[in-house]
C-alpha cells in the first residue's frame, strides 16, 4: 500500500472533522476513513464504533472487521 501523505491530504481529513465534529472524530479517524476513500476494496480492523458512523465518499459504509 503507498504512503499516507497527510500534506497531500489535508484538505479532505479536515473536511471529514468538520463534518463529523458532532462525535467527535480524530484526526487518526478522520485518516483512516480517506484512506479507505483511497482504496477499491478496503477493510478497516477496529475496535472504534464511530466507523459505524463514519461514511467514505459521503453516503458508503466504511468496510470494518469488529470483534
Amino acid at each position: 500500500m503507498p504512503a499516507f501523505d497527510l500534506a497531500a491530504e489535508l484538505d479532505p481529513v479536515l473536511v471529514l472533522m468538520r463534518k463529523y465534529a458532532s462525535v467527535p472524530m480524530s484526526l487518526a479517524d478522520a485518516c483512516l476513513v480517506r484512506m479507505s476513500e483511497r482504496l477499491a476494496d478496503p477493510v478497516l480492523l477496529t475496535t472504534d464504533a464511530d466507523f459505524r458512523v463514519y461514511r467514505r465518499h459521503s453516503r458508503q459504509v466504511v468496510p470494518t472487521v469488529m470483534p
